[in-house]
């Protein structure tokens, strides 16, 4: 992008934005207060925010997530990862908050990655900060442009992936990367799988990972099992531990260990031809690259490549992209030349660089592969899929199918198998499953990476026979065993004869493998095999559809593009609706509530709804059309980006976007677009000169009254906290949105519907019938409404609320005219009502305002209550375990005495405690903070209270005065707790923690 910045776009946020990036991309990484082991009980909307904006920590968790994907930092990725959970979550706002964090942390996962490239990163900067408002078109907008699918905002979907691999094995993402970026996708469970062995280290980054981010978990280990002539692989999963430290328990076991450090020798044996594949490239392959290309390829350093792999198991996949990095330069030199030659080339000549230009360009990993690096382009090395005996050759490849999981089972009762049925036809199937007893109960039915490649052709036949075993019926296992047997007999394998002797035996023996899978079904799963690694497959991630919004499936069954396939399989899946009983309530409207809830018919008002869905699980078939759809993308064609001719010249000139403009610039423009049509309507039909040419300022006028009215409302009302002011509440942008669009309902009321439809068209006015003029105008007001709240996104409640509101303002209306008509008549003025008909317009949009202010003031005022109740039960929960911490501590002692003299604490010899009263005082800064600062923290506070116990008030009134140990907490700032710039949030508590203290002290005593 070439060219300056115009001074019209973005604005001093978006720069101070950027400029955060860079400082945190720049900075020392081991920031003393990040790796303290408080931090993390800092609430994301607490006293933090004072000494570091949300846009730094935000940057921070990032990059410090991208810049460790190597080993031997977990513990850094995993405190990275909470702190940007609880981050991102309290960024989002608006009615997509989940769908806005997922976009957000998208946003600037690119913006940290786009190193050098200054407006781009400006128009990330923008587009953080406007989709972090949480308007729903802006967040739609990202959606569209990542290629994410609208997820509910009930995160209820059905989204899924049964095969995906780290970088502890061939995939290119650590595990902390690989469940963030599952998460943005929507993923809900994932299943991860090794290979021939797992460290208790890997497992357990992941599974601490998969917890943060509320991903259901499985790890599975796979393994080769001699089969005929061939490998097989099964994939084993332990289950049934009570916790994830049982399980790392368990991975540590002497007998697990043994058997782990048998799979270290198979994955050591299976390197051994990725290796020797190297040696043949710098031998053979890189000479006839550069014979090809005209380049000259230097030998790969085998310690450069394992370097390259890092802790993963060295995979084709990885000599493929390492090479193709080594590769590129070189074929980029190449094509410069080339591009010459091709502007002074004519005729045929012309066409021969032209294919030649495009065989360099598909020149990527996934080409070397296949071409220079897979065994059938390395006869001379052996092949590790293909059994034989040898010297070295781990015990592990020596075993059948059977022998293994009898060894597995020895190891851990409780398992699931699966078998892997890539390069597998239906008569092997059955011969395992057969020979395992029923051991082996899902069968990996769908990998998409086969798919894509084409090799998916056997899996028909093996879905039918699954289908047979399920149902039970005899009849039809029997039918589908004599095709296979006929199948078999119509081959030439070379073991044909004793693959129908085998075949026969089972035919004769239905009876045991029906009892096989009588009680234990045979279930299907679906993985992507993603590695992160490839640009032709599809990324990780399926979702069934009808799990998703409405918006998403459209969006889907229009999609023309190959970025996302519906996969031609089923899963049958319900609706489940449940109903949850509130907690008993305090306050009246809680207990009117529970006293309606009593009469017939009204049970369930008050309840909260929680929609699920439940899934069948061995009703996964094959069938067209299928309902499962990829959420990863995928790229046809060369990965180099090489072009022959340039597309287009360099813009001299930055191209202006309305989404990028300045905000001030953009807002006033706003204000003027929708002032015109309102200036123009009542200028051109009004004949007193205070509505010609005031009209439209009173009519923006209200406008922006009731949203200030709005806010102060939902904000803090007349007891918000002395901190801030009235405007503090005040979106300005939401504002400006507002006075857009209520100017063009000014021609529409005041014109098309009060002049010409009603007076001209019908005889309705002010005088005639004042009814039936103000409920048609509202009418029309609120249809105006819902159809420009539809066109910006808003959520169907919004839609039908602004509806509701219109019909609320009839009556006031109809009381506003009365009143004015009375004032008037009083006043001496002839034909009053003719006179309001030329204010009826002004009468209606009053009115209908008035509504929208207490009503959405007051929604915003319950939005912020509940916002406030989850910041305080979250902090009151960590003051709860830090008080069980300290009892069992002291078991002696009675904490709360401790508490009033936590003096006696900071001075004990016991580190343990210690570090306890330094959580509690963490907790007490928030609270603090959340009392001073946050919008309607003071009325969520008191709802608070009042579901407490004598005790737990208690409780918590003691840990607040832990805030006059000031010397103790101005050590902690000082060390680094929020930070280096503590300043401000030191000088914020010195100054008002005896206030709140007092105003807690009191609020309890009320309480009580």
């Amino acid at each position: 992008m070439g060219g300056s910045v115009p001074r019209t776009l973005f604005d001093r946020r978006d720069h101070e934005l950027l400029a955060i990036v860079k400082e945190v991309r720049h900075r020392d990484r081991s920031r003393r207060h990040a790796k303290l082991v408080f931090y993390p009980y800092l609430h994301p909307q607490g006293i933090k925010e004072i000494a570091e904006s949300k846009g730094l920590r935000i940057a921070h968790a990032v990059i410090r997530l991208l810049d460790s994907l190597e080993g031997g930092e977990a513990d850094e990725r995993l405190s990275a990862l909470r702190s940007l959970r609880d981050e991102i979550l309290s960024a989002a706002s608006g009615s997509l908050p989940r769908n806005t964090a997922r976009v957000l942390l998208q946003i600037m996962k690119e913006l940290a990655r786009a190193q050098g490239d200054h407006e781009r990163q400006l128009e990330l900067a923008r587009d953080f900060r406007m989709t972090a408002a949480g308007r729903p078109r802006q967040v739609r907008r990202q959606l569209r442009q990542y290629h994410l699918l609208e997820m509910p905002e009930a995160w209820n979907q059905l989204a899924f992936d049964d095969h995906v691999h780290d970088a502890n094995t061939k995939g290119r993402k650590s595990s902390t990367h690989l469940i963030m970026d599952a998460w943005i996708k929507g993923i809900r469970r994932l299943r991860v799988i090794y290979y021939n062995y797992l460290e208790p280290r890997f497992a357990a980054e992941l599974i601490a990972a998969a917890e943060i981010m509320g991903i259901t978990l499985r790890i599975g280990v796979e393994f080769s099992t001699r089969f005929r002539d061939r490998y097989t692989q099964l994939i084993w999963v332990p289950r049934g531990f009570p916790d994830a430290q049982a399980f790392l328990c368990f991975l540590a076991e002497e007998p697990v260990a043994a058997f782990m450090a048998e799979g270290r020798k198979v994955s050591r044996y299976q390197q051994r031809y990725v290796y020797a594949a190297l040696a043949a490239y710098n031998a053979r392959h890189r000479r006839e690259i550069g014979r090809r290309w005209e380049i000259d390829p230097p030998p790969a350093d085998v310690d450069a490549f394992t370097a390259f792999v890092g802790t993963g198991q060295a995979s084709l996949l990885h000599l493929g992209e390492f090479l193709h990095l080594q590769l590129q330069p070189l074929l980029r030199q190449a094509a410069d030349l080339l591009k010459g030659e091709y502007r002074s080339a004519d005729g045929d000549r012309r066409q021969q660089i032209a294919e030649k230009f495009a065989a360099m360009n598909a020149l990527d990993a996934e080409s070397l592969v296949e071409t220079f690096l897979k065994p059938e382009a390395n006869p001379e090395i052996p092949d590790p899929a293909i059994p034989r005996e040898e010297e070295g050759l781990p015990a592990l490849l020596r075993l059948t199918p059977h022998q293994l999981l009898s060894h597995l089972h020895g190891l851990h009762s409780g398992y699931r198998i699966t078998l892997n049925l890539s390069n597998l036809e239906v008569q092997d199937v059955l011969e395992i499953l057969y020979d395992t007893e029923g051991l082996i109960i899902r069968l990996e039915i769908f990998n998409l990476k086969d798919h894509a490649l084409g090799r998916a052709g056997h899996i028909p036949a093996i879905n039918a026979l699954q289908q047979a075993i399920n149902s039970g019926n005899a009849v039809a296992i029997k039918r589908k065993i004599l095709d296979i047997i006929e199948r078999v007999t119509l081959s030439d394998g070379s073991d044909k004869t004793s693959r129908i002797e085998k075949l026969t035996a089972i035919l004769h023996d239905i009876p045991s493998l029906r009892a096989m899978y009588g009680s234990t079904p045979l279930k299907g799963r679906i993985g992507s095999d993603s590695t992160g690694r490839s640009s032709r497959l599809h990324g990780m991630g399926l979702a069934v559809l009808e799990t998703l919004t409405p918006r998403a499936r459209r969006e889907i069954r229009q999609a023309r593009s190959a970025t996302r396939e519906v996969i031609p399989f089923q899963m049958t899946v319900h609706p489940r609706l449940t109903f949850v009983t509130p907690a008993p309530g305090h306050g009246g409207g809680r207990t009117l509530l529970e006293a309606i809830g009593r009469l017939p018919f009204l049970g369930r008002l008050g309840m909260e709804r929680r929609r699920d869905w439940v899934f069948e699980e061995f009703s996964t078939r094959m069938a067209l059309p299928g309902n499962i759809v990829t959420l990863g993308g995928v790229q046809k064609g060369g990965s180099n980006d090489l072009r022959l001719a340039d597309a287009s010249p360099p813009q001299s000139e930055y191209r202006v976007k309305w989404r990028y403009l300045n905000s001030g610039l953009k807002n006033a423009l706003k204000v003027i677009i929708g002032f015109v049509p309102a200036f123009a309507t009542f200028a051109l039909t009004k004949d007193w000169w205070l509505l010609a040419y005031g009209g439209a300022f009173i009519w923006f006028g209200i406008t922006g009254l009731r949203n200030i009215l709005q806010a102060v409302l939902g904000g803090g009302g007349i007891s918000r906290s002395p901190l801030l002011r009235w405007n503090d509440y005040v979106s300005w942008e939401r504002i400006t949105d507002s006075l857009l669009f209520t100017g063009f309902s000014v021609p529409l009321l005041d014109y098309l519907v009060k002049t010409l439809a009603l007076d001209r068209g019908l005889g309705i006015n002010a005088a005639s019938d004042p009814v039936s003029l103000y409920a048609l105008m509202a009418l029309s007001n609120g249809i105006y409404l819902a159809s420009h709240n539809a066109f910006r996104g808003f959520p169907r409640g919004v839609i039908l609320g602004n509806i509701f509101r219109s019909v609320l303002s009839i009556p006031i209306a109809i009381v506003l005219n009365a009143g004015l008509a009375a004032a008037l008549g009083a006043a001496g003025v002839a034909a009053a009502a003719m006179e309001l008909q030329k204010w009826a317009a002004v009468i209606s949009k009053t009115a209908s305002d008035l509504v929208a202010g207490l009503i959405e003031g007051t929604a915003d005022r319950y939005a912020n209550i509940r916002a406030r109740m989850r910041g305080y039960q979250n902090k009151f929960s960590q003051l709860l375990d830090a008080y069980a911490e300290l009892e069992l501590l002291h078991p002696d002692m009675r904490v709360m005495a401790l508490l009033e003299e936590p003096e006696k604490l900071s001075r004990s010899q016991n580190a343990e405690a210690r570090d306890l009263l330094k959580i509690v005082i963490i907790n007490a800064l928030d609270l603090l903070y959340f009392w001073m600062y946050q919008p309607r923290a003071r009325s969520a506070l008191k709802t608070l209270l009042a579901g407490l116990s004598a005790e737990e008030r208690q409780i918590l009134l003691q840990s607040q005065r832990v805030l006059r140990q000031f010397k103790e907490i101005s050590q902690l700032f000082v060390d680094g707790i929020v930070g280096k710039n503590f300043s401000r949030a030191l000088s914020f508590y010195l100054n008002h923690y005896e206030a709140y203290l007092a105003a807690m002290e009191e609020m309890i005593r009320e309480e009580e």
